[in-house]
């Protein structure tokens, strides 16, 4: 098919990818290039990983960094360190969406879920903070929406401002921009404030990533900071039994309690709207961390 003036091979569109609804490889083309406005700035200018189910979701999918074989000319890949890389490589050939045509190529090798860091391959900064909230057992979204709305507070003492999303699972994702940054300042400032709201409400909040520690308990994983960390992006389908996206969300949803996750045909109804909300993230922010005011 022609995508953009691109010639993108699509195979056996009618792979069912989500079997509880007969959502195929076809629908998530559909999805991805209906949202193509409104997710592409979030990817744009950062090294994607994504998570493949080329049997569908109830089959074991694999997490990719490096841009498989055959990957079109015009696809942008970029080579960058790999520290940690669990396959041991000293780098590995990021692929970049920065065009409509990619995130097409991307649907057709069952890329359900897209991937990326807090920092930027232009400079190598974050420019943005990200806490992933994790409901243990015997928590839900309610206790998650809380502790969004204690994480807020934090923040605004410190003078940055958050911003909610769903993580298209069962916990909320708070994205906070910022003035770029080093990815391992961002690391350690988001593990301070995860330990001080877990001291402040120690019966709801923990920050340490053992599961035992989790029973009853939210995590704020505040890891998703690291440099080597990624998270999915807005916009993204998730790997669930039905095709969930990863949306933001207004305070005031979050203040209910029980904020809505909605399937990707909702997602692509509300996309102008839902892209709003989180339209600061997109502009250069002069919010810094406490004692790094230029």
């Amino acid at each position: 098919m022609e995508v953009a003036g691109r010639s993108v091979k699509i195979t056996n569109p009618d792979k069912v990818l989500f079997p509880e609804n007969g959502f195929a490889k076809q629908d998530l083309l559909a999805y991805y290039l209906s949202v193509a406005d409104e997710i592409l700035p979030h990817l744009r200018d950062r090294p994607l990983s994504i998570v493949r189910y080329p049997d569908g979701v109830d089959k074991p999918g694999f997490f990719g960094k490096n841009a498989p074989r055959g990957t079109p000319e015009w696809v942008r890949t970029v080579r960058l360190p790999s520290p940690g890389s669990t396959k041991n490589r000293d780098e590995i050939d990021y692929i970049v969406v920065d065009e409509v045509a990619t995130l097409a190529w991307l649907a057709n090798l069952a890329a359900v879920e897209l991937h990326v860091p807090q920092w930027r391959i232009s400079d190598g900064l974050a420019d943005r903070l990200m806490f992933d909230l994790d409901p243990g057992e015997g928590t839900g979204i309610r206790e998650c929406c809380q502790v969004a709305r204690l994480i807020k507070e934090a923040l605004a003492a410190d003078g940055l401002e958050a911003y909610p999303k769903t993580s298209g699972g069962k916990g909320l994702h708070i994205y906070v921009p910022i003035s770029p940054i080093q990815p391992s300042d961002g690391h350690s400032y988001g593990h301070a404030l995860a330990q001080k709201l877990e001291r402040d409400n120690p019966e709801l909040i923990v920050s340490n990533m053992r599961k035992e520690l989790r029973i009853g308990k939210v995590l704020i994983d505040w890891s998703q900071n690291n440099p080597a960390k990624t998270t999915v992006a807005t916009f993204s389908v998730r790997a669930k039994a039905a095709p969930r996206v990863s949306t933001p969300l207004t305070w005031r949803q979050v203040a209910s309690g029980r904020p809505k996750i909605l399937t990707a045909r909702e997602a692509t109804k509300s996309r102008t709207e839902l892209a709003s909300r989180f339209s600061a993230l997109l502009k250069p922010s002069q919010a810094h961390l406490p004692g790094r005011e230029s």
